[in-house]
């Protein structure tokens, strides 16, 4: 939980210090895409007891699926967002910038509904 309260904050802190999106977009998301995967984590070990391991995208969003359907539709979207974020000279769109936030926050507050229910 403390890796995905990490990103999650250390996204926010960028986007309030940027005066544009296009100036911090793709560090934005990616930071968005970490919170995500922390947090998706944290929903897999509370109620499967184990978390996805390895780079294998299709897995993880499976495995989310099988702890929190609904929710397996956020990191989803922050997966598709990953490699053009980080390894692409693309930068991310607005509309993706606004949707890696909203991903991310969806799936940190589930890990933090998950996490304080234990």
């Amino acid at each position: 939980m403390h890796k995905a309260t990490q990103f999650n904050e250390a996204a926010d802190m960028i986007r309030e210090l940027a005066d544009e999106h296009e100036d911090i977009a793709d560090a934005y998301v990616t930071l968005c895409v970490h919170a995500g995967i922390a947090a998706s984590d944290v929903i897999c070990c509370a109620r499967l007891g184990e978390h996805a391991q390895g780079e294998n995208h299709d897995e993880a969003i499976s495995l989310l699926a099988q702890a929190d359907k609904e929710i397996a539709k956020h990191l989803r979207a922050l997966l598709k967002l990953k490699t053009k974020a980080g390894y692409s000279h693309t930068p991310a769109t607005v509309d993706e910038f606004k949707r890696a936030g909203r991903a991310a926050q969806t799936l940190v507050e589930a890990a933090r509904r998950v996490a304080t229910a234990r």
